[in-house]
Formats: structure tokens, C-alpha cells, sequence
């Protein structure tokens, strides 16, 4: 993708912005000490960053701050909607699971979705780091970064919330279901 396919019209960044501040705003708890005008500051200054944050916004994933990296001087942004994204549901794990499935294959795999989206796959410790923040995929479940290890057999993680628990699973990483999707993880 060029840099010009990357940004958005500037009434459509105004909108976003207002969308991502309000939020921010509505959900102090994850983003404790951190100021909306400084995280704002940097998205204009990264506006192909804004288009992703779009790209997560179009399908649901209702993106937040939930850190900053004093060291690489970055805001992290995770999709904090109630359930996984739903316009990133019904996807197999990363393109080989895709192209090994012969019947019945989904439309698309979490990672050619994140990657096309310019995000990355949360991993496990994120994935826990934001159950922390409130309650989430109380009926869905989220594929999570797998170990090179896992996957080389055939496999993938997942992860979802019962009982007041977090839980890993593993399955085949061609499987897909209606209700796991994946959350993004942007840095800007």
C-alpha cells in the first residue's frame, strides 16, 4: 500500500478523532495518567496510524488507549469492544491454514487481516493485560499471537473469558468459527 492509499479525507480523521476521544474520555480506567491532547498530538503527526485505527473502528473492534511505552515514546491502542470485532469473525488463523483447508474455507485469516490492516494480533500476556481492564469475550473468543513451535504442527492459540478466567485454548489454525475473531494491537 502507498502512503496516499494509507490516509483518510480529513473530515473522516475529525470523525474518527471525536470518536476515539470520546471513548477515551468514557473509559478513564484504562489509560490512567495518559492525556487525550498528547495522544491526539501524535495520531496527527501519524496519520497512516489513523488510518488503521479506522480500519479497526469499520469493523467493530472499538479501539482505546490502554498503555504508553515511555522507552519507544509510544500510546499502544487495543480493540476494547465487549466482544470480538464482528467484522473480523469467521477467520482461519494465517494464510497456510487458508490454502489448507479444502472444503468449506472462510473468506479470509487473522493474520492477512491484521497485517492488510496494519495491526498485529494481540499476544497472550496483552490479551490477559486487557482483561484487567474490563470484561471481555464473555461469549466469544479472539485468536491471540501463536509460538512458532505450536503452529509448525498444525496449531493456534486463542483465548476468551469464563467464570471470571482467562483461558488458552489451542486448535487447528484452519478452523474458524462465527464466534472468534481476532483483536489488533496498533502503537503510535
Amino acid at each position: 500500500m502507498t502512503k496516499q492509499n494509507l490516509e483518510l479525507p480529513l473530515e473522516q480523521r475529525e470523525e474518527l478523532l471525536s470518536v476515539l476521544k470520546e471513548r477515551f474520555e468514557k473509559n478513564m480506567n484504562r489509560h490512567d495518567g495518559i492525556e487525550w491532547s498528547k495522544v491526539q498530538a501524535k495520531l496527527e503527526k501519524n496519520i497512516e496510524k489513523l488510518w488503521s485505527l479506522n480500519e479497526m473502528e469499520k469493523t467493530e473492534g472499538e479501539p482505546d488507549v490502554v498503555g504508553y511505552d515511555k522507552e519507544n515514546n509510544e500510546y499502544i491502542f487495543h480493540d476494547c469492544s465487549a466482544e470480538s470485532p464482528k467484522g473480523r469473525r469467521s477467520v482461519c488463523y494465517d494464510q497456510e491454514a487458508l490454502e489448507s483447508r479444502k472444503k468449506h474455507k472462510p473468506e479470509n485469516s487473522a493474520i492477512d487481516m491484521a497485517t492488510a490492516m496494519g495491526i498485529e494480533l494481540l499476544t497472550e500476556k496483552q490479551y490477559r493485560d486487557l482483561q484487567k481492564l474490563g470484561k471481555f469475550d464473555l461469549k466469544t473468543s479472539s485468536w491471540v499471537q501463536t509460538p512458532d513451535n505450536i503452529r509448525k504442527l498444525g496449531g493456534a492459540l486463542f483465548c476468551d473469558c469464563r467464570y471470571d478466567t482467562v483461558f488458552v485454548y489451542h486448535n487447528g489454525a484452519d478452523s474458524y468459527y462465527a464466534a472468534r475473531g481476532f483483536r489488533g494491537s496498533l502503537r503510535v
